[in-house]
């Protein structure tokens, strides 16, 4: 763990009434659902970054709209250490391209529909169900 949180941006890309989502391969969260995302790359945007990781984990192009929310995630060992902390800037996207396909470090990624993820049918990240209620308000 460095001494600092570290930035990444999450692609929450709404398209024909489901959202795109990837199963996570790497900690923190392997094997759950998620939004396309990771970390920000120093002089480029958590808008780009966004778009950035979404293609490079799922083959989808979209363009960054706007800025939807950000929270931090700090997981912690069980004697207190923190283990990760990162601080996510959630991204909306607008669907350009692509079919989804995984790749880089997720196992899957497929088109969810909405009922799926608000009635937690998944096994998926904290949060997820939160920011797409936020997505859709702004939709």
């Amino acid at each position: 763990m460095t001494k600092a949180p570290k930035l990444a941006a999450l692609a929450v890309l709404i398209h024909e009434d489901q959202v795109l989502l990837v199963k996570r391969k790497n900690e923190p969260d392997a094997g759950l659902w998620g939004y396309p995302g990771g970390h920000v790359d120093l002089g480029e945007t958590a808008l780009e970054a966004a778009s950035r990781e979404l293609f490079e984990e799922t083959s989808v192009i979209a363009e960054p709209l706007d800025y939807l929310t950000n929270f931090d995630v700090i997981e912690k060992d069980s004697d207190g250490t923190i283990k990760h902390h990162f601080l996510l800037a959630a991204v909306l996207c607008q669907y350009k391209s692509g079919t989804p396909m995984a790749q880089d470090d997720v196992s899957d990624a497929q088109w969810i529909a909405f009922d799926d993820v608000l009635t937690s049918k998944l096994a998926m990240s904290k949060d997820v169900d939160t920011l797409l209620r936020i997505a859709l308000e702004k939709t």
